[in-house]
């Protein structure tokens, strides 16, 4: 047989399979970052209705709506749900969708591995959230899942850990598929710096996530062997100690808080040089920051851990540890501005939200640095102080990031250009709304308010209410969104040409950057009228 009549055989045979079927074996990274994009779409409003019970709960003191044990249940679930099946896939789908695209391959390097990698992920989901439905309720410890609380959990436990080694395995197999495709499938003379940033980003989150991932899954293992095989890893009254499990956890858990985050900052590498018409200031300064972060976030776990007592050299070392981290994040900050600096902007939905980004990003950083502080922390432990700070980094920062993405490179997905005037509502509603929601969280933080607890003082009571007001309508406005995106897919709405933002292709740069520009300074950058 020929070899063109074999190829054409095997298109025959393999090619993609009409309907349903299509979507199910399909190993074309397009496809695969449309589905990981759509799955973490319907897992953030599954999270989001999760967040308004809370909420909802919240509005007022004294318990309304739900128990205390589902509220917190509620509360397990929403992060459980939100980090693993809202923010991590939708960036993976964010990779597969453009990193391919970004450095010149054909698809990703593992496209089989990529379909599974995939797949495991709405059967995790429906696995965590059975566990609703289950004897006892579902995990109701936090998502930390401390010991010896979390043992109290009923027939859910085991579910929760199986569900959490499923999208485990799936992150560490997305990660790999990226680290091999970026490596061995650049185009020729693409060398490393010369990667577009959110590539950059990429990598150094997907070896983080294959350094973490393992960790999370032998200490959720050890926590099952306690409940149902007699070990005793943190168990104290068999010899073991409860504080191991934090800095297992933990150990685990900061860097995987730069793993949510590091794909923004590539988003937003490439959005604001689109907009400012200016290719982006520091490029190398910004690769060498994002590793140093990477970096860092291996040394700085226990500031999660003020309150346990720890010995004075040991506070000592992850309050400057932590502090450091503040370095190559202001460098970033500040080559964001600069890159803005003296540029023809324009504010076009992608645009707003980089640089409502950069603004409450920047915010949740400093109160960061606040709890970074050893003897300050023990104020701030386990109070809404916290919940403001964490829920400034990843919504105005990894969320808006996602926003902003979607946005930029709606168009070069569909074809079509996006509704900019809802885009444009979109964008207000939900800056406005997401500051009203956490922002008076700080000050029932600092008031001592707890997290995690379904009733309340009633001081607290007018700053929860507000609270809840701005989270309704923060969920709310999230309705526009997708319907922007439902609009872009039926082909409603202007045709996307190549220049599809207007005047920054004269400048290089045009939506997939696909090289860095030259090394400049404000003063050598050519001027733009």
């Amino acid at each position: 047989m020929s070899a063109a009549a074999a190829t054409h055989d095997e298109h025959h045979d393999h090619g993609p399979a009409r309907g349903l079927m299509r979507w199910v074996f399909t190993t074309n990274h397009k496809d695969i970052g449309t589905l990981y994009l759509i799955t973490a779409l319907i897992m953030f409003m599954v999270g989001g209705a999760m967040a308004l019970v809370i909420r909802a709960e919240l509005f007022q003191p004294g318990l309304q709506l739900v128990d205390p044990m589902f509220f917190n249940s509620m509360a397990t679930l929403h992060a459980l749900i939100m980090i693993f099946g809202g923010v991590m896939p939708a960036f993976t789908g964010l990779a597969n969708w453009m990193i391919p695209i970004m450095i010149g391959a054909p698809d990703m390097a593992l496209p089989r591995l990529n379909n599974w990698s995939f797949w495991l992920l709405p059967f995790g989901f429906v696995l965590l959230a059975s566990t609703l439905f289950m004897e006892g309720g579902g995990p109701a410890a936090g998502w930390t899942m401390y010991p010896p609380l979390v043992l109290q959990t009923g027939a859910a436990l085991p579910f929760t850990i199986f569900s959490i080694h499923i999208l485990g395995i799936s992150s560490i197999l997305a990660s790999i598929n990226i680290i091999v495709t970026v490596f061995n499938m650049r185009a020729p003379g693409m060398s490393l710096m010369k990667l577009p940033l959110f590539v950059w980003t990429w990598i150094i989150t997907a070896f983080l996530m294959i350094a973490i991932m393992p960790v999370l899954a032998g200490t959720v293992t050890m926590l099952l062997t306690d409940k149902f095989f007699g070990t005793s890893f943190f168990n104290a009254a068999g010899g073991g100690d409860p504080v191991l499990y934090q800095h297992l956890f933990w150990f685990f858990g900061h860097p995987e808080v730069y793993v949510l985050i590091l794909p923004s900052f590539g988003v937003i590498s490439q959005v604001i040089p689109t907009f400012a018409r200016k290719p982006l200031f520091g490029y190398s300064s910004m690769v060498y920051a994002t590793a140093s972060i990477g970096f860092l976030s291996f040394i700085v776990w226990a500031h999660h851990q003020y309150t346990v007592g720890m010995p004075i050299e040991g506070e000592l070392f992850f309050t400057y540890a932590t502090m450091l981290i503040a370095v190559p994040t202001g460098v970033k900050v500040f080559n964001w501005v600069s890159t803005m600096w003296k540029g023809a902007m324009t504010f076009e939905t992608p645009m707003l939200f980089a640089i409502a980004f950069v603004v409450l990003f920047t915010m949740g950083g400093f109160t960061g640095l606040m709890m970074s502080i050893s003897p300050a922390d023990l104020q701030y432990h386990d109070t809404y102080f916290i919940v403001a700070h964490f829920h400034y980094v990843l919504v105005p920062g990894a969320v808006f990031a996602l926003f902003a993405a979607t946005y930029y490179w709606l168009p070069k997905w569909t074809g079509r250009m996006y509704d900019e005037r809802l885009g444009q509502l979109h964008f207000w509603l939900t800056a406005i709304s997401v500051n009203v929601t956490f922002f008076p969280q700080h000050f029932l933080g600092l008031a001592g308010m707890p997290r995690r607890i379904a009733d309340y003082a009633v001081q607290f009571a007018e700053f929860n209410a507000w609270s809840t007001v701005g989270a309704f309508v923060f969920g709310f406005a999230q309705l526009i969104f997708v319907y922007v995106i439902i609009k872009a897919i039926r082909g409603e709405g202007e045709k996307a040409n190549d220049e599809v933002w207007e005047g920054a292709r004269e400048h290089g740069l045009e939506w997939t950057l696909p090289s860095p520009p030259p090394y400049h300074t404000w003063e050598t950058a050519p001027e733009i009228h």
